[in-house]
């Protein structure tokens, strides 16, 4: 049975893992933009460098953070091939 992941059970180290790969992309692409802006390499280098380990600190507890709330999250119902019988009553099993 395939089990539903959701933010609020992600576990740290899946935050970790999502951290570090976003902050690659995020680092790439600063790298890019410091060398469109500024032309130098060097520069661009020293701007994306710069911003790595802050950014990967502040997105983890970001991330963290997030997984507390429960807002705009939905709670997963579980797959089953044969739903379960609705429990009797007291007062139906009187009669």
């Amino acid at each position: 049975m395939t089990e539903l992941i959701t933010t609020a059970s992600a576990s740290p180290a899946r935050s970790l893992a999502k951290t570090i790969s976003w902050r690659v992309l995020g680092s790439l692409d600063t790298l890019l933009l410091g060398y469109i802006f500024t032309g130098s390499l060097k520069a661009a280098g020293s701007i994306a460098s710069a911003e790595v380990v802050t950014k990967i600190i502040l997105y983890y507890f970001h991330e963290r953070g997030w997984a507390h709330i429960a807002w705009g999250t939905r709670v997963p119902k579980p797959l089953s091939a044969h739903p379960e019988p609705a429990p009797v009553s007291s007062d139906s099993q009187a009669r």
